[in-house]
């Protein structure tokens, strides 16, 4: 009997999520499948996949409309749907949760994107989703920008479960890092409990590549120099073998050590963005090389069924260290800095969450 290749990534150390909600997924017995089936441990949500849910099914239009007859405002309404929504595959998962000490069976929720660039909004609306979901299961997605920064380490030192997104570069998730363990040691300082706290890097994976790739033709057109395409598609695995590494050098510092000691957890690594977006591309292109222990990938609906499909798991991500340093080498002496990739995707991927969120009210403002 063939094993499922979502189970082995399991037992390989590797927590597998969905990065999709749906409310009929939830309701029809499809999640609680997976998640005794595939070994499915969590589900991400955005807006972008909130408005592709409620667009192309017509599994809100009875709460949409009674919303709507009461004259409920628009952003009141998704948020009534989306609270609704996480709150019910919170609960399909609590028994994960429980299960695991509270190491899987989360569901994440975010922020507004149009609070991304303003630090207290972000608290002000982060403590406000976790007040009403009232769930130990549950993360609250804040963006990597710079005011989200300050944002992350306030919340921690709240004790609110934090899932860090749109996180692209290897210095930002440095900065990242150095945000959660701040706000746990504001925690300890403060003589309160840190080992119920959970947080997740959510780095972005296919992005990256779709913006370097794009470059790199350019490139070809304007010098005429084909050598550069050997670089295509290999930026987005680099950066996130480095960031692994990273992570096992930050998890052995005294300063983690000593919350620790405390009960803390570690911040895990959680690989989004994890649909090929080139067809050229295997469909498991950000699934296979990236298992690793103590590791998160959400996948997409598409990528995860692939995976079940035809995966091959093992643990590859410290393959070909050297060869991710000499690309990014390799990469910054064509003028390609993926530090400045990592803002550009960072100001796009906000963008990308505003755009459907802003369609969405505004399609629920027309009901």
């Amino acid at each position: 009997m063939n094993v499922n290749p979502l189970l082995q990534i399991k037992a390989l150390g590797q927590s597998i999520w969905l990065d999709y909600i749906q409310r009929n997924m939830l309701k029809n017995g499809e999640v609680a499948r997976m998640i005794k089936e595939d070994g499915l441990a969590g589900i991400t949500s955005n807006p972008a996949i909130f408005e592709k849910a409620i667009n192309e099914h017509h599994d809100y239009d009875e709460a949409i409309t009674l919303l709507t007859h009461r004259d409920t405002p628009p952003k009141e309404i998704y948020e009534t749907l989306a609270l609704e929504d996480v709150a019910r595959a919170a609960e399909l998962f609590r028994p994960l949760y429980d299960e695991s000490n509270g190491r899987d069976g989360f569901v994440s929720l975010e922020v507004s994107p149009h609070v991304a660039y303003d630090t207290q909004q972000t608290i002000n609306e982060a403590e406000r989703l976790w007040a009403a979901l009232n769930r130990p299961n549950v993360l609250i997605k804040v963006p990597a920008t710079q005011a989200g920064l300050p944002a992350i380490t306030h919340l921690l030192a709240a004790g609110i479960n934090v899932n860090v997104t749109i996180l692209f570069s290897l210095e930002r998730y440095r900065q990242v890092v150095d945000a959660f363990l701040a706000g746990l040691e504001t925690r300890v300082a403060q003589h309160k409990p840190v080992d119920h706290i959970t947080s997740v890097a959510s780095f972005f994976l296919s992005r990256i590549d779709v913006l370097v790739d794009k470059r790199l033709d350019e490139l070809i057109q304007i010098t005429g120099d084909k050598s550069v395409s050997a670089l295509r598609g290999r930026a987005a695995i680099a950066c996130a073998r480095l960031a692994y590494q990273h992570y096992l050098q930050w998890i052995k510092d005294n300063r983690w050590q000593s919350l620790s000691s405390h009960g803390a957890r570690a911040q895990r690594l959680l690989w989004a963005s994890t649909g090929t977006k080139d067809p050229a591309y295997s469909d498991t292109k950000y699934v296979e090389p990236l298992i690793a222990k103590d590791t998160i990938n959400t996948m997409p609906l598409q990528t995860l069924i692939a995976y079940r499909n035809h995966g091959q798991p093992a643990v590859r991500i410290e393959q070909e260290l050297d060869e991710a340093r000499s690309l990014l080498e390799k990469l910054h002496q064509v003028g390609i800095d993926l530090e400045a990739v990592g803002e550009q995707l960072e100001a796009e991927g906000v963008q990308k969450f505003a755009v459907p969120f802003d369609k969405l009210l505004e399609r629920i403002k027309q009901w």
